[in-house]
């Protein structure tokens, strides 16, 4: 048998800095977060999408905590955080957008890299396009910023835009169901590696979903996305004037955002290193350690210590 020293040495040299779980009150909503690192290195934000949360970033913490200050959020109505009735809460991406802000200026956080994945990017862009200085890198998995981004899948949606009616709203009622999560999860993932899909995600998806109320927020949300195109050409007019270094790292064959909106940071980010996986919309689940790989080694090139 090994002595204790050396399960020790072992256990210090292959453990990740451990995940710490916190909720705080921001304008009176409880936030809940993620915590990983230490606040002496770089800091990266993680912002998740639909129908998720910062568990989506469970695996890929852990992997970068060791080497940056993570933290992940989940949005009201999402994950582990509060979830106000709709009819008196502004479900929003402007709205989601001013709190997670002002979770940063809670945590005393100035500069910041972001990780946008869907929702997480029309959050993630307003804040770089209100403070590029403080942008320090741009991760976008499957986070769009162009019109060739939106897939087919946003055809409805757009139909409830046009009218914001029941009828539309009930005709994409259908996209808060587990038929439609599990989709998202599994849709465009190659066979060899569906078996690398947890079920953990779309079920713990759903499950929160599934309280009370909360598809109406989701539906708000989806109808609240509209708000989102006609910043696209601010937000692209801000990569041109001020040049982040950006990152992406697109499952290739998602129908949500689709493979056009990854190559398109290149009309304004010449500069911009880009990545199309073989994999759908939830690309962390099959392409976890090839993106965190990605990621490190870019971040260790862009981000001044």
């Amino acid at each position: 048998m090994g002595s204790t020293s050396n399960i020790s040495e072992q256990a210090t040299v292959i453990n990740a800095e451990p995940t710490k779980y916190h909720t705080a009150a921001i304008d009176g909503v409880d936030i809940f977060y993620r915590e990983a690192g230490s606040k002496k290195n770089p800091a990266l934000l993680l912002l998740h999408g639909f129908p998720t949360s910062s568990h989506m970033f469970r695996n890929l913490i852990p992997q970068l905590a060791r080497e940056y200050y993570v933290i992940a959020p989940d949005y009201p109505g999402f994950g582990y955080s509060g979830m106000p009735d709709h009819k008196k809460f502004n479900y929003g991406f402007d709205k989601y957008a001013e709190l997670v802000e002002k979770i940063l200026t809670h945590l005393d956080i100035n500069q910041y890299g972001i990780y946008v994945f869907d929702y997480g990017a029309p959050v993630g862009f307003r804040l770089f396009h209100k403070n590029p200085e403080k942008i320090t890198a741009i991760i976008s998995q499957n986070g769009n910023a162009y019109d060739v981004g939106l897939g087919k899948f946003w055809d409805p949606i757009k139909a409830y835009w046009k009218t914001n009616s029941t009828k539309e709203r009930e005709d994409i009622r259908w996209l808060t169901t587990l038929k439609a999560t599990r989709w998202q999860y599994d849709t465009g993932v190659p066979k060899d590696r569906l078996d690398r899909v947890s079920p953990d995600s779309w079920y713990l998806d759903q499950s929160l979903m599934d309280r009370p109320g909360d598809a109406e927020i989701q539906l708000d949300l989806f109808y609240d996305y509209r708000t989102n195109l006609p910043l696209y050409p601010l937000w692209q007019e801000s990569f041109r004037k001020y040049q982040p270094a950006l990152l992406a790292v697109w499952g290739k064959n998602d129908e949500i955002f689709v493979a056009p909106g990854a190559q398109a940071f290149k009309k304004d980010l010449a500069n911009a290193e880009i990545h199309l996986l073989d994999t759908g919309h939830f690309a962390l689940e099959t392409h976890g350690n090839e993106i965190a790989a990605l990621m490190l080694d870019f971040l260790g090139r862009k981000i001044k210590r």
